[in-house]
């Protein structure tokens, strides 16, 4: 049997030059030179050319050794439903993206990407986008554009004045924008891609606390409203020196804490009171669901509070976690439903990969190597599938 026919029998209708731009993806994702990989095979490097261009036929034992050497299974590379998308060149563009943290960050949105996509295809199912209209960087300042477009945003999700309590779930679910938590190394808090093909795609840093993650969320969800089609990579040490950088982050600020609503718990919260406090920041930063920080920041933003306000705090103790529970009691122990507390997966890929396991479409294995997790992680995902589908019934059965 050679590489062109199909191992399920629906990949026949892949081309030579097809099957060798998914090993040349391949191959450049697990980092290897042509010359390294043909070594694997026992070949000429410009044997590995021909195959990557199309011009040579691959044979099914090089195939096999190479998706080997690529950290990948032959299957993967023939079966029709893969996508073999590579975002990673449009990164490297990017000046603040020449290290090799950014690198792995990459490519690991990018395998999460073609994973969900892949997931999607064997099952026959796509993404529904829910994108907020374009807003392109109009002259001017652009606080005042940030401000307004994520005032309106807001409003255009029916958020009201609410924290936003789940980032995962508004962008995943509500917008249909393709996000993903991970740990990533370095200084890497986020990343941000769009493609034709895929829609937008954001990577989170779950290293970070819960606040930090959500604030990255928005950033990014910043460059889907104003200049997505630019990838993006926010660091820690992210100094927001061009236009659209400044936009994200007063969107950011914006959309978290709106000026409004803010103005209007800070009136209740102080009414009455002659300074500002550990307590009140305290009590505000707990009602939209920032860090004590990032709310006294916004209050200096706004002019609720003079610049240098929370140097001060800082220079005078700053603001514990012990203050805080004094404060909140047993508010702050209190169970976390959110996406945070469920692992790695988003909602909607645990959905898809427990479907596609249930249908026997992927092995608990395939699908360990798709998502790029580990067994541990891959069964919990998968826990309860059994249960439920024992557990159906045809009065509940959805009716399409």
């Amino acid at each position: 049997m050679d590489a062109g026919r199909s191992m399920s029998g629906i990949t026949d209708r892949l081309s030579d030059s097809e099957i060798g731009e998914r090993l040349r993806l391949a191959r450049e994702a697990s980092k290897l030179t042509q010359a390294q990989a043909a070594d694997v095979i026992g070949a000429a490097r410009t044997t590995i050319v021909a195959v990557e261009q199309g011009k040579r036929r691959v044979q099914t034992d090089e195939l096999q050794k190479l998706a080997t050497a690529y950290r990948t299974s032959a299957n993967a590379i023939l079966r029709r439903e893969a996508i073999h998308l590579d975002m990673v060149p449009r990164f490297r563009k990017l000046e603040d993206s020449k290290d090799d943290d950014v690198e792995r960050a990459t490519r690991l949105l990018n395998t999460l990407v073609r994973a969900e996509v892949e997931l999607e295809n064997a099952l026959g199912v796509s993404r529904a986008r829910n994108y907020p209209p374009e807003r392109p960087l109009l002259p001017g300042d652009v606080r005042s554009q940030a401000e307004q477009d994520a005032d309106e945003l807001r409003g255009w999700l029916g958020l009201g004045s609410g924290p936003v309590t789940d980032i995962v779930s508004l962008l995943d679910l509500q917008l249909g924008i393709r996000v993903y938590i991970r740990p990533l190394e370095g200084k890497v808090s986020g990343l941000f891609a769009y493609d034709e093909s895929v829609g937008a795609c954001i990577l989170l840093n779950a290293n970070h606390p819960r606040e930090r993650i959500t604030q990255t969320g928005i950033h990014e969800l910043a460059h889907v409203v104003s200049t997505r089609r630019q990838p993006e990579v926010l660091t820690e040490d992210e100094r927001f020196a061009s236009r659209e950088e400044r936009y994200a982050n007063v969107f950011q600020r914006a959309f978290i804490t709106p000026g409004r609503a803010v103005r209007q718990r800070f009136a209740e919260i102080t009414a009455g009171q002659s300074h500002l406090t550990r307590r009140h920041i305290i009590l505000l930063a707990h009602v939209f669901g920032v860090s004590r920080e990032a709310m006294v920041r916004r209050l200096e933003e706004l002019k609720l509070t003079r610049e240098g306000t929370w140097d001060w705090f800082q220079e005078h103790g700053g603001i514990t976690d012990a203050q805080v529970r004094e404060v909140l009691g047993e508010l702050t122990g209190r169970p976390d439903n959110s996406v945070f507390a469920r692992g790695h997966v988003p909602p909607r890929l645990a959905l898809l990969a427990r479907e596609a396991w249930k249908k026997e479409l992927y092995s608990e294995g395939q699908l360990a190597r798709l998502l790029d997790l580990d067994r541990h992680s891959i069964r919990a995902l998968l826990d309860g599938t059994e249960r439920e589908e024992s557990e159906a019934d045809e009065r509940i059965k959805i009716l399409r």
